[in-house]
Order: structure tokens, then sequence, then C-alpha cells
């Protein structure tokens, strides 16, 4: 079952691995010896990390090494920039209308 990339993101653990292996991939035991939890509670976060496309497993020898997938996050930052634009646009306009009231 494919994971919901909100889902994913929602969890604070699961946003610091992505944070870890956006600056360098790691293994699932490097993974969970930054966090006090188990290395199968790491994997279960992994796993819904992997299901959504954020991150992409490599096979290294024995290793498995977790790779950020740039790609996929940039996919879902465009898709956030068509709110982006409508947010900026609300906030100054309810900018200029508090600066007006404040005037008053």
């Amino acid at each position: 079952m494919k994971q919901d990339i909100f889902q994913a993101i929602s969890d604070p653990t699961r946003r610091a691995i992505l944070t870890l292996v956006a600056i360098q991939a790691l293994t699932p035991n490097a993974m969970a010896e930054k966090f006090d939890m188990t290395r199968q509670a790491v994997s279960k976060h992994i796993k819904v990390l992997h299901e959504c496309e954020l991150i992409r497993p490599e096979q290294s020898g024995r290793e498995i090494y977790y790779h950020f997938n740039a790609k996929k996050m940039q996919e879902f930052d465009n898709w956030l920039a068509q709110f982006r634009q409508n947010w900026e646009i609300q906030f100054n306009q309810l900018d200029e209308l508090l600066s007006t009231i404040k005037e008053q």
C-alpha cells in the first residue's frame, strides 16, 4: 500500500530521517544510532518514507544505504507552489488591512 506523502512528513522522526539522509546516505543501523529507538522502529519509518518515494535504497555489498530523493521532494514543492502564491497574496492583503486599521 502506497503511503500518503503528507502522512509521511507529518511525523517528526521521519522529518528528522529525511534531514539526515539529505546530508548523507545512511544504513538503517546508522539511522537507529541517531535516535532513541530500536532498529525495528526506524525500519517502520524507513518503510513509510520509501513507499512515498522520498528515500531510495541502494545496495552496497551487504548493506543497504538510503538516499534522499530530491526529485520527489521537488515534485511536492512544485505542487505546493500553487498554494504558496495564493497564501502570499492573502497575507499581503491582510497586512494592508491591519496597517489601515492601525492608522485609524
